[in-house]
């Protein structure tokens, strides 16, 4: 144990500290999704100002996870780096 005497707080060097700033992000099947992850489309998604739909298993590589509506940043195979929800994605099997 640590004791920082300015504060009186005590460190515990076997303790798991937990990062509560992260985002915790899951997929619709409420599995965690983290950056790096391979993911696949769970529904068709028409892509906005484009004609183009994205079918149900196109897969995608997640690139990073950030906070808003859209909270996916990926690169979907065929189409390109977009931005997904992640309630749209299942996490791929490895």
């Amino acid at each position: 144990m640590r004791y920082y005497p300015e504060c009186a707080h005590e460190l515990n060097p076997n303790e798991v500290v937990v990062d509560e700033d992260a985002l915790i992000i899951k997929s619709m099947s409420g599995k965690l999704l983290q950056e790096g992850d391979k993911v696949t489309l769970a529904k068709d998604l028409k892509v906005k100002n484009s004609s183009q739909v994205l079918k149900i298993g196109t897969k995608a590589t997640i690139k990073r996870l950030v906070d808003g509506d859209h909270d996916i940043d990926c690169k979907v195979d065929g189409a390109g780096d977009m931005m997904l929800k992640s309630q749209f994605v299942k996490k791929a099997s490895p």
